[in-house]
């Protein structure tokens, strides 16, 4: 695997890293272990400290970490910011609940007989995170604050062409006084997946990424015996009810579908609206993208970024094909792209009935599939009819509808009258070929914990 830095706008190889060797793995395996057997028994207190300096100092110097992000995966500088602000967030509100959300829990018991049951909460060692490239920093974060503030230590394989990015991550907790070892970015090579979980100091993995990569990882870590957590892809359905706000929807569709240039697990990929205001809200939503300017994803004025690669856009260009040769019909949608970079033409995509494989695939990039659903009940069904079960949106104007709708859903996810966005205060995770675990919040710091019973009883009480 060529660690390599390339800038998607120009397609310049600005800078390569060697793989990691197998001794430079082992060397990192046993220095976070030893840290690990320290930090495990620091106190909360002292590892709010690590993680509130951290966030201040990407706060400080959140335009050096977003020019990183930008230049290796393409996003807008703007978007990058945001990114950046966000991931200091999730540090500081683990820094502020960390605590609070792994005290031990007294357990009721029908009589005083059973004992005194308490339940606490351990780390449990090395977590191995294999991040993608979508979002360079908060997918780090999301798994580094949680963990490194219950306890436990952080490996980490990040995306081949984000070689920078994760490296900062290495001065980024440096400077925040996080002790030697308990982080380390590795360049690690695919066979090193396996060398890393099957050591008994690992604990787990968690894996951010495609469909196939989770399904060899959970592989591995399954025959190895360790826990895992599998943020996948998604197909996030975009219902449109009859009583919505259809103009708001339709900007907020442009915005769901095309934020970070269409490359976010949660972004509105399948927009399905009633048949009442289909053709209103179809009129709005191409108005809303013919609006997008591609370009330097630098400049302020720029709202659609290049893909993160050639690559991606080559094969995002395979897959609009084969899904036509199925009998999808394909329009061209949006002004003309640059022809220079990793830019892709903003496409939409109809004619996706129950016959079509087509709808069933996940598009990351500008490709926006469209259904006209005859009512509630057909918008819900067409919804459901996904392999992926990430999240979702509804919009409609009637809050108790809405919460019927959403319920029916089978998603991990559903926000109404907004497209789905992250935030440091709420729990992250779908269902189905979307993975399994949840990051953020509680959930998210107790993936890699072992729930330990305690109960004190009376040597005399009865069997």
């Amino acid at each position: 695997m060529a660690y390599a830095s390339t800038n998607p706008y120009t397609n310049e190889v600005v800078a390569t890293f060697p793989d990691a060797t197998d001794a430079e793995v082992q060397a990192a395996l046993a220095e976070a272990h030893a840290a690990f057997e320290s930090w495990r028994d620091t106190s909360f207190a002292e590892r709010a400290k690590v993680m509130n300096a951290a966030a201040a100092i990407l706060r400080r110097d959140i335009d050096k970490y977003a020019r990183l992000g930008t230049l290796e995966m393409g996003k807008l500088f703007e978007e990058s910011k945001k990114e950046v602000i966000l991931s200091a967030e999730i540090f500081e509100y683990y820094a502020n609940h960390a605590e609070e959300l792994l005290k031990p829990e007294i357990l009721p018991v029908a009589n005083a007989a059973e004992g005194k049951p308490v339940l606490v909460h351990e780390p449990l060692g090395i977590v191995l995170a294999i991040e993608p490239w979508n979002f360079p920093f908060y997918q780090v974060v999301r798994i580094i604050a949680p963990q490194l503030s219950a306890g436990n230590a952080v490996l980490l394989k990040h995306a081949s062409n984000l070689p920078q990015c994760a490296a900062a991550f290495d001065t980024l907790m440096a400077e925040a006084g996080l002790p030697k070892g308990l982080f380390r970015n590795l360049y690690a090579a695919r066979p090193h997946t396996a060398m890393i979980l099957n050591d008994p100091r690992v604990c787990g993995v968690a894996l951010t990424g495609s469909e196939g990569a989770g399904t060899v990882i959970a592989g591995i870590a399954g025959k190895a015996l360790k826990k895992a957590t599998m943020e996948l892809g998604g197909a996030d359905a975009f219902i449109v009810l009859d009583d919505a706000d259809v103009e708001k929807a339709a900007r907020w569709a442009v915005i769901g579908r095309h934020w970070n240039a269409g490359q976010v697990c949660v972004s509105a990929k399948r927009l399905i609206v009633a048949d009442a205001v289909y053709d209103q809200f179809l009129a709005l939503y191409k108005e809303g993208v013919a609006a997008l300017k591609a370009g330097d994803p630098m400049d302020p004025s720029t709202t659609l970024a290049p893909l993160s690669s050639q690559a991606a856009a080559d094969d995002l260009r395979d897959q609009v094909t084969r899904a036509m040769d199925l009998g999808a019909k394909v329009e061209i949608i949006g002004a003309p792209v640059p022809e220079q970079g990793a830019f892709f033409q903003p496409l939409l995509m109809s004619n996706l009935d129950g016959k079509n494989a087509a709808r069933h695939w996940e598009f990351f990039g500008p490709v926006t599939q469209i259904y006209r659903a005859k009512d509630e009940a057909d918008a819900i069904r067409i919804a459901n009819d996904s392999p992926y079960g990430l999240g979702g949106s509804v919009f409609t104007r009637d809050e108790a509808r809405s919460a019927r709708v959403a319920r029916a859903i089978r998603t991990g996810m559903v926000f109404i009258n907004h497209p789905l966005s992250p935030k440091a205060d709420l729990p992250f995770g779908g269902i189905k070929n979307s993975g399994y675990g949840r990051e953020l919040i509680g959930l998210g710091i107790k993936e890699f914990i072992n729930h330990k019973l305690i109960n004190v009883v009376d040597i005399d009480a009865p069997f």
